[in-house]
């Protein structure tokens, strides 16, 4: 019975090959399309897409020529090729703003950017392009059920920018003095990052990384600059505590407090 299961599973794949191979043989275009649409519903993503590419631009202009588009697009996203994807979708929601795949083209672009978007240390254009193109789609269907899946893609991208931010933050703070003042540029990123992302779940660590460099650049300073730069880790101190009363850095925020405090004549 085995043996008889395996005989039928390879001739069916064989007859599966042979046909695949004498549409790709064939100048039939309606041919094509037929056996690419059939291999799109049967799931078969990678013969889809190949006869797809070879007709999509043939039927430009037909009543084929939307659909053909859009399964190429499908095709290349499930085979989690999201560049090309994404690049397909594009051209269909340009093409045809209010067309039948209009909706998903939109969203299936920016998801499929998502799903391809890098890890925090490397570069995040693609992330940017992503949140931009997911933001888009919100904007043409606020009501689409698919809005709190873009929504939460977009959260957590915009932590991945964040966390870029706190990673760029830290490395200043590491460098130290070394070729300039890079606790101020520390500050700065750290900063940078809280105004663009307010509701990031690192906000907590950029702010207490603003109160460490800027203790840092105190006790470096000049002596006639001293005072005031302490005044500013205190002012930094109470607006940390303020906000993270509860802390698990409270012990080294109030450290930091404590000897900044010593440096203040009061008034």
């Amino acid at each position: 019975m085995r043996k008889f299961l395996t005989y039928i599973i390879l001739s069916l794949t064989l007859t599966s090959c042979g046909e695949y191979q004498r549409v790709l043989k064939s100048n039939d275009a309606n041919v094509k399309y037929e056996y690419a649409k059939r291999s799109f519903e049967q799931g078969k993503y990678v013969q889809a897409a190949s006869v797809l590419g070879e007709i999509v631009t043939l039927f430009k202009g037909t009543e084929k020529a939307e659909e053909t588009l859009f399964m190429l697009a499908m095709c290349n996203y499930e085979n989690k090729d999201y560049l090309n994807s994404g690049s397909y979708f594009r051209t269909y929601y340009q093409r045809y703003p209010k067309g039948k795949y209009a909706e998903d083209s939109r969203f299936f672009c920016g998801y499929g950017y998502y799903l391809d978007s890098p890890d925090a240390q490397l570069d995040q254009s693609g992330t940017v392009q992503a949140i931009q193109e997911l933001q888009s789609f919100l904007e043409m269907y606020p009501k689409s059920e698919k809005v709190p899946v873009a929504q939460n893609a977009i959260f957590e991208m915009q932590d991945k920018l964040t966390l870029k931010q706190l990673q760029n933050a830290q490395l200043y703070y590491n460098l130290g003095t070394y070729g300039g003042n890079n606790f101020q540029s520390a500050i700065i990123v750290a900063q940078n990052a809280i105004r663009d992302y307010p509701y990031s779940k690192y906000k907590e660590q950029l702010e207490l990384l603003v109160l460490k460099a800027r203790f840092k650049e105190a006790e470096l300073s000049v002596a006639e600059k001293q005072a005031d730069r302490y005044r500013q880790v205190v002012d930094e101190y109470y607006s940390f505590i303020n906000e993270y009363p509860e802390s698990a850095h409270r012990s080294e925020a109030d450290n930091i407090y404590k000897i900044a405090s010593r440096h203040i004549q009061p008034d």
